[in-house]
């Protein structure tokens, strides 16, 4: 059986949902909405992609990390500079 990805339009809100043949289409659980797109499953995306997607992730997180370390170097600096 089907289950699927979706995420209303309307709200934002994200959901799985079974369906079967032959269901009425799914309307929103959170404002009950019913303009509901299908999102791609995570099975769905090939290896490369989410390799890669992993990796920019990764690279963002160490330069937020090493603009942070930088910072915190130049104002350890600055108070014991002074004394």
């Amino acid at each position: 059986m089907p289950l699927y990805d979706f995420r209303c339009r309307g709200c934002g809100h994200q959901f799985e949902l079974l369906v079967r043949a032959g269901d009425p289409e799914p309307i929103c659980r959170s404002c009950q909405g019913r303009d509901i797109e299908r999102l791609l499953s995570t099975f769905a995306v090939s290896y490369a992609e989410k390799t890669q997607a992993a990796a920019r992730s990764s690279r963002k997180r160490q330069i937020a990390a090493r603009k942070d370390a930088i910072i915190a170097d130049e104002e350890y600096r600055q108070k014991h500079d002074k004394e």
